[in-house]
């Protein structure tokens, strides 16, 4: 990479650092101010239940309408927050096989208690890659929430793993609903969701994690059918000494 270019990509990432920054510091002038409505709230709906009468029932419907509202909006700024936060990424060698089985048997009481059976079939030979551990654990558990409610009356979950030369790939195959294929060309996009409620950046936050370890993510799927998610992840030709390697990586859009 030339001078040139490595100054442009410096500046970009310098655009995006304070791009992230900002965002960040108005989310936070948001949160102030509704944590203090959602108190006042808590305070009013208290006096109206002192004094009950079909007025006041009227009255409390609308302060819990209010509460709720606020308590989504107070959800959409927290995910917002953790997709547009600056991450420092600490990349170790780690094995893949192992963080996943750790990880699943953290999600087993979930998915049992959705009727989700969860079969595993994880390659013994994989070579070992970089991961940051908590950011990768959030994006992968994203993806197992995810493929939990697209399958509500219960179903099957296969998380695989296995080699593909410089790449190692991670499989998580639901037998869901599916999405058609607006959504599918949609999914990653900020804000775009399809859940009553949902704040549409669960996806877009797992792909920049993905891409922060220089891996990427693909998906496949069919209405009725299921959902397969790929996650691609390179084998580092030289593994790194002890403590890892840090990186400062932004993941706005």
């Amino acid at each position: 990479m030339s001078e040139q270019t490595t100054s442009a990509v410096q500046r970009l990432m310098d655009q995006y650092t304070e791009i992230a920054r900002l965002a960040g510091a108005l989310a936070h002038e948001i949160k102030n101010p509704l944590s203090t409505i959602r108190l006042n709230l808590q305070l009013l709906a208290e006096d109206i239940e002192d004094e009950p009468s079909p007025h006041q029932h009227r009255s409390l419907r609308r302060v819990a309408t209010m509460q709720s509202e606020c308590q989504r909006l107070q959800g959409l700024l927290d995910d917002f927050l953790n997709f547009a936060k600056v991450r420092k990424l600490t990349l170790k060698p780690t094995d893949l096989n192992h963080e996943l089985a750790d990880l699943l048997d953290f999600f087993a009481p979930e998915a049992e208690a959705a009727g989700v059976e969860v079969v595993r079939y994880f390659d013994p030979d994989l070579p070992t890659v970089l991961l940051d551990r908590e950011s990768f654990r959030g994006g992968v558990l994203n993806l197992l929430l995810n493929a939990k409610q697209a399958m509500p009356d219960g179903g099957q979950l296969t998380v695989a793993t296995s080699g593909d030369g410089e790449w190692v790939l991670l499989h998580l195959i639901d037998t869901g609903c599916g999405m058609d294929d607006q959504t599918a060309a949609r999914m990653f996009e900020t804000f775009y969701s399809t859940k009553p409620g949902g704040s549409g950046l669960g996806l877009p936050t797992t792909s920049k994690i993905i891409e922060a370890h220089g891996g990427e993510i693909r998906v496949q799927t069919e209405v009725d059918r299921g959902t397969r998610f790929t996650i691609s992840l390179p084998v580092p030709p030289r593994l790194p000494g002890q403590g890892g390697v840090e990186r400062e990586v932004v993941l706005p859009e």
